[in-house]
């Protein structure tokens, strides 16, 4: 069974000592540091499931609150997975004398190494109610093909 390698995205070596077991874990062979290059810097990063099926691979993530507008999805030539999520939210309320406005910003940013047998030109994406699944299907090469033949006991 092949691996994703996952990033947990908005964690990067410089945040832990130089001893800590964490660097290994929060580790990423990307070029990518979502804290620095990219100006993302948060506390949240949404829950992933990893799936394996004969065909293709299925990431899942937990994103309540966005919409298919808040995600970018994109494959690099280096078969790097990254899912970024920004949400802007404001409110505004006029009454009488006062005005009330509240706004929220969130944003998150995702990254997994995929193997080499996914087929990154068929990749799709869809969101529905908070849950982003990323479909990776993979090359027909890498598809095994098992055939199983009966064998009688004598």
């Amino acid at each position: 069974m092949k691996q994703i390698k996952t990033n947990r995205g908005l964690r990067t070596r410089s945040m832990f000592p130089k001893t800590s077991f964490l660097n290994d874990f929060f580790d990423t062979d990307l070029p990518v540091d979502w804290n620095n290059s990219n100006g993302f810097n948060s506390d949240w990063i949404p829950a992933a499931n990893i799936k394996e099926a004969e065909k293709e691979f299925k990431v899942e993530l937990s994103v309540p609150g966005y919409t298919k507008k808040d995600i970018h999805v994109e494959v690099d030539s280096n078969n790097a997975l990254r899912i970024i999520g920004e949400l802007n939210e404001e409110e505004t309320e006029e009454k009488n004398n006062y005005t009330r406005r509240e706004f929220s910003y969130g944003a998150f940013a995702r990254s997994f190494q995929l193997p080499e047998t996914v087929d990154e030109g068929k990749v799709s994406a869809t969101c529905k109610e908070g849950v982003l699944t990323v479909e990776l299907p993979k090359k027909e090469t890498a598809i095994l093909k098992t055939k199983t033949k009966e064998i009688e006991v004598t």
